[in-house]
């Protein structure tokens, strides 16, 4: 008896499937028949669509959220960075590696 690989399926496939199943115009047998997945498979699929479907419309919001930014940090690395790098076209500018100021 050999070993079978597991298939995997696009979103798109997955997608295509379970708008079949929600649409009601054919079994979940004819279904998976004509997809050639089990009925199982498309019941899932039918269900993480049902469910998912208030997210597509703005439901939750939970991985949308903008990170939360401390301007004064920013403001202050900046700052140091700056800093730096007048001191360090300084000394290169001394030891003579540094010929021309942008």
């Amino acid at each position: 008896m050999t070993k079978q690989t597991r298939r995997t399926h696009s979103p798109a496939f997955k997608a295509k499937v379970a708008l079949a199943a929600v649409r009601g115009e054919k079994t979940l047998a004819e279904l998976a028949q004509q997809y050639d997945v089990h009925p199982n498979q498309i019941t899932a699929w039918k269900a993480q669509l049902v469910g998912g479907a208030a997210e597509v419309f703005g439901g939750s919001a939970t991985g949308t959220a903008a990170p939360v930014v401390d301007v004064k940090v920013l403001h202050a690395k900046i700052g140091e960075l700056a800093l730096e790098n007048d001191f360090l076209s300084g000394a290169l500018g001394k030891a003579g590696l540094l010929s021309a100021k942008r």
